[in-house]
């Protein structure tokens, strides 16, 4: 019997794997995706959790990158409307830094690049007599706010694989491609469940790797490619501390080495301070925020703000590498952040698409210029492309700025939540908040209280629709629920997901409500 043939096999499960497995299956091709962890486990989950153009990337004259971030903003907003909304940014001047009229230039820029239509526009603040101005210190009295919008990263990944399923594509998780060789006008591909060991093989006409940091070691060890090197793997870091304002704005801070760091209101009671970027040698599955790069953040943070921070104050931190393309640049601030898409295809060759950098904002026009790179095998493809822009992903079927109607309803027919729960349950799952609360009438009718908020109904949820299957998968990526709760719940936690695995098999994933 022959292995199954995929039009596309799609190794990562990251948001541009994910971007791209979804366009691929609604544009009718038979779709494989395959990820070795948890989707997202790795870059994808590590962001700022920012949906921005990337200001800073203006010094660099990345005039491209920055419209097309500009521009899929609000995109973006409008087809996840529940996972991704406006924020406000401040840009404080400090004396001796970047001059006020090179912000101001660069704000203007900003607010026009990208077709800005509903996120409103940059005006100046006084920060010694504005609020947002109050925690702050040693800053020269004038600040700039403009927008931006923030997303829950993970959160991203998830639903676009599971609209990628709802079109036909087939999500796996927890399986690796550990061979991959071509034979003639096919892949020839051999995957293998982490969890069990076994052992399966597949064709396929075209090959995407997707593979984030391991974008060059799936070329010469797994493809048998020679065409390793072409990526730099950045390193960026971010703390949490106790949250250190009362306002909802966000902080954008320059500092004397050239960096920026932000400073964003994070899951109520914190604060997220980051990033960091530096070189990054060895395993990306072994990163993890270094004492260097908190102290940095730490001191970097301290300098602006009245109330200092210390690396005591400091109750979780996350680290990523970032897959760039090598373009050369002397350091890692100054390497491109614009994605590559690099195919290797010819007479007697099949297709192999590799995909170096991105950002998280620009994952979906990624994944069209991924198919129309991919026309010469599937050119029917070219003709259908656009249509991620308008179609709304699981649970965001909704206009933007409405989320706060949505909990109020939601509040309205289950009385037993507070404003609190019932915002982040429709900040992390929209109108998809009713399948998880289902008949319940009172609180104990969702079941098991896991800690950190976080209910046997919410779970059962996660590991039936959205592909969960360990206690990290919940706590850490589909929901912060992780910095609320003990090891002991988080532990507990895990042994009744095991359990639960064991007694109704891997659930497979459903694609929609």
């Amino acid at each position: 019997m022959s292995a199954p043939l995929f039009d596309l096999v799609v190794v990562g499960g990251g948001i541009n794997g994910a971007g791209i497995a979804r366009d691929a299956a609604g544009r009718g091709l038979k779709v494989l995706l395959v990820e070795r962890s948890d989707l997202g486990a790795a870059t994808s989950s590590a962001s700022t959790k920012l949906i921005h153009g990337g200001l800073r990337y203006l010094e660099h004259y990345e005039f491209r990158l920055v419209r097309h971030a500009l521009a899929e903003r609000e995109r973006l907003w409008a087809i996840a409307p529940h996972i991704i909304w406006p924020l406000r940014f401040v840009l404080p001047h400090r004396k001796g830094l970047r001059p006020a009229w090179l912000l101001r230039l660069g704000l203007f820029l900003y607010d026009h690049l990208g077709g800005r239509k509903r996120l409103p526009a940059t005006v100046t603040r006084r920060l010694r007599s504005d609020p947002v101005g109050r925690p702050l210190r040693d800053v020269s009295g004038i600040g700039f706010e403009y927008s931006d919008c923030w997303v829950q990263d993970n959160r991203l990944v998830v639903l676009n694989a599971r609209d990628a399923a709802a079109n036909g594509a087939d999500i796996r998780v927890r399986t690796s491609c550990t061979a991959a060789r071509r034979k003639a006008d096919q892949w020839h591909l051999t995957l293998q469940d982490e969890e069990t060991g076994y052992r399966s093989e597949v064709r396929a006409r075209a090959v995407v790797n997707a593979a984030g940091p391991w974008v060059d070691s799936f070329l010469s060890g797994v493809a048998g490619v020679n065409a390793a090197g072409r990526a730099r793997l950045v390193q960026g870091s971010h703390i949490v501390v106790p949250k250190l304002y009362d306002h909802d704005r966000c902080y954008i801070f320059q500092n004397p080495d050239g960096r920026i760091i932000f400073a964003i209101p994070y899951e109520d009671d914190f604060t997220l301070i980051g990033t960091t970027d530096q070189d990054y040698r060895g395993d990306p599955k072994d990163v993890k925020a270094t004492p260097a790069e908190i102290t940095y953040l730490v001191k970097a943070i301290s300098s602006y703000f009245q109330r200092a921070v210390t690396e005591d104050d400091v109750v979780w931190t996350y680290s990523g590498v970032r897959s760039l393309y090598d373009d050369g640049a002397a350091n890692a601030q100054e390497t491109t952040r614009d994605y590559v898409l690099s195919l290797d295809h010819g007479p007697g060759r099949a297709p192999l698409l590799s995909v170096f950098g991105g950002k998280i904002t620009t994952y979906r026009c990624l994944a069209e210029d991924a198919l129309d790179k991919l026309a010469v095998l599937f050119p029917d493809t070219v003709t259908r492309r656009g249509w991620t822009a308008t179609r709304a992903l699981p649970g965001g079927d909704f206009p933007v700025g409405t989320a706060g109607d949505v909990a109020r309803d939601l509040r309205q027919t289950y009385g037993f939540l507070s404003e609190r729960e019932a915002q982040r349950l429709v900040r992390h799952y929209g109108l998809e908040a009713r399948d998880i609360l289902g008949t319940a009438r009172r609180r104990e009718d969702l079941g098991r209280d896991f800690g950190g908020s976080l209910t046997e109904r919410e779970v059962m949820f996660l590991m039936d629709r959205e592909y969960a299957r360990a206690a990290a998968d919940i706590v850490w990526r589909r929901t912060k629920s992780g910095l609320r709760m003990t090891l002991g719940e988080i532990d507990a936690l895990d042994s009744f997901m095991a359990e639960r695995r064991r007694q109704t098999g891997a659930p497979k994933a459903a694609a929609s409500g």
